[in-house]
């Protein structure tokens, strides 16, 4: 009976632990998302994506697949530092769907000298290669 305890009790931590060290990593990532958009860097910014033609996008125009597409469509619709302004996140949520996945809700604002915006967005991330990567954002 001992050893099944220490064996349950063993698991239950290892289980947290290795939720808490995901989380973490997934947090990193926005971190680094967030300070690359600040610096004017939006390539930079990309890299948490999945670096893929199944990479999928929505926004306001609708449903975007690859990651060429989204990076494009990035550099489109902010040109410059001044329409990137100065990004913050707040996550509100960070899911654990399974060992492969995340969920991730948070809100996204830009404080811009050509006015601010902002907005919700879900993000799900996907561990592919022992790293984690979006592979798909809903942002409004």
């Amino acid at each position: 009976m001992k050893t099944f305890l220490f064996i349950l009790l063993l698991t239950t931590v290892t289980g947290t632990s290795a939720q808490q060290k995901d989380e973490a990593a997934i947090r990193k990532i926005l971190t680094a998302q967030t300070d690359a958009w600040n610096n004017g860097n939006i390539e930079e910014f990309m890299k948490s994506y999945w670096q893929n033609d199944s990479l999928m996008f929505i926004g306001k125009s609708g449903v975007t697949y690859s990651w060429e597409k989204t990076l494009d469509n990035y550099k489109t619709g902010y040109p410059d530092t001044s329409a990137m302004g100065k990004l913050n996140f707040d996550i509100l949520q960070v899911n654990k769907l399974s060992d492969e996945y995340y969920f991730v809700v948070g809100k996204w604002f830009l404080k811009r000298t050509i006015g601010d915006i902002g907005g919700h967005f879900t993000l799900l991330f996907r561990k592919i290669k022992n790293t984690w990567v979006i592979v798909a954002d809903h942002s409004n």
